[in-house]
């Protein structure tokens, strides 16, 4: 097996996967039930695995799996889990009598756990006897790396239980015009208050959403509850600037996407004001459908931001073509203005660019008078960060638009 792979140098894994008391099927059933469910087994098999994963039986009823180029292994485990699941969940027709059954599964990563064939097959053929004698479905011949599994699906399990129970909140941080300094936007930020460990940052669990798939039922809330909060706002008389809503990858993909931001809107009354921030490497990803997508989403009257822009690779060319009105500095090139001249030079070619483009320019992650002086200077249009104010729960972002107000000799209700 280390040959498939072995000329690219990368990171593959090794499947082996027994079949669960099969001897029971040929004791009970009779030898020739025992084939039919081979093969049937071996068609679900290859049809699961895909063109992209070598399979092979290599013996009995042991099967295998070669899965090449894997550098992320929670990835694996989830592929893993998904394409098993599609080949058992479904009872096996042996001659009319249905029956499922149930696998085992033993992975050796290449070259980790072994730089050739003999080692490879030795060493998964070692965590397969480990799976069959624990209550694991899987284990990996690293012990270290099924805990790593282990402890990720437990996440994953409590994110699910999360979702459930309505443990995720939005906190609001404000945007602010560099030259007034009056609040011009707001955007919203997810976070998880576990009763087992307190208030979560989005980099703790946002990773592993995506992964499952979850991320699209979280994101869905959070576009339903950044619009109920704005609307709460309007109704108590406060004129709120619009709410940034972060959008992954997958949300972008989703055909309905457009008609479900639609839905949120008219469920709020059209009293809600959104904008959309989307990733460099998210809009890169595929250009020509995004560019459709985003489209839509300007036609509802939404403006879209750039997020982190910078710290990605742009065409140019398909930079100019996107309906996007903003461009959002990232903080890594913000923090280092005032000590780094080519970070100082990046930020001014930055909004330049943005500028010949007819694009706003927001800059993030601004901790120091310094920086915002330096922003003002460059013709930086808006900046948020701890300078301004931190990320705020519902009833202190309230307290700050009324305070904001109150200031500017606006009545509040």
């Amino acid at each position: 097996f280390a040959e498939i792979c072995a000329s690219d140098k990368k990171s593959f894994a090794l499947c082996i996967i027994d079949i669960k008391r099969f001897r029971k099927v040929n004791e009970s059933l009779s030898r020739m039930a025992g084939n039919t469910l081979l093969k049937q087994f071996a068609e679900r098999l290859c049809k699961a695995a895909g063109d992209s994963i070598y399979t092979a039986r290599i013996g009995g009823d042991i099967f295998a799996l070669v899965v090449p180029a894997v550098s992320d292994v929670m990835r694996l485990a989830l592929m893993l889990e998904s394409r098993l699941k599609q080949i058992i969940e479904e009872p096996f027709d042996l001659d009319g009598t249905l029956l499922k059954v149930s696998t085992k599964v033993g992975v050796a990563m290449y070259p980790a756990d072994g730089a050739d064939g003999e080692t490879l097959i030795r060493n998964a053929e070692t965590a397969l006897k480990k799976a069959k004698s624990s209550v694991e479905d899987y284990l990996f011949y690293s012990h270290d790396m099924t805990i790593r599994i282990s402890e990720s699906f437990a996440l994953e399990r409590k994110l699910r239980q999360a979702l459930d129970n309505e443990e995720f909140v939005l906190y609001y941080q404000p945007k602010v015009d560099v030259e007034t300094r009056s609040v011009v936007g707001i955007e919203c930020l997810v976070r998880w208050l576990s009763p087992d460990y307190g208030l979560v940052p989005p980099k703790e669990f946002i990773p592993l959403l995506e992964e499952t798939g979850l991320i699209l039922e979280l994101g869905a809330w959070v576009l339903r509850r950044a619009m109920e909060d704005q609307r709460k706002w309007c109704e108590a008389g406060i004129i709120a600037p619009p709410v940034a809503v972060n959008v992954s990858p997958m949300q972008l993909r989703q055909r309905a996407f457009a008609g479900l931001v639609e839905q949120a809107i008219r469920e709020n009354a059209g009293k809600a004001r959104i904008d959309l921030e989307i990733t460099e490497s998210l809009v890169m990803e595929d250009i020509e459908n995004n560019i459709e997508n985003l489209t839509a989403m300007r036609a509802l009257g939404i403006e879209i931001a750039v997020d982190d822009f910078g710290t990605g690779y742009s065409s140019l060319a398909y930079l100019a073509r996107l309906p996007v009105q903003a461009l959002k500095i990232d903080r890594a090139f913000v923090s280092d203005m005032h000590c780094d001249p080519n970070a100082m030079m990046l930020v001014s070619t930055m909004i330049s660019l943005a500028h010949s483009l007819r694009l706003k320019v927001i800059a993030e992650g601004v901790e120091s008078e310094e920086q915002a002086k330096m922003l003002r200077l460059l013709r930086c249009e808006e900046m948020q960060g701890y300078l301004v104010s931190e990320p705020l729960p519902f009833d202190d972002m309230t307290i700050l638009l009324r305070k904001q107000l109150e200031q500017s000799g606006d009545p509040v209700n």
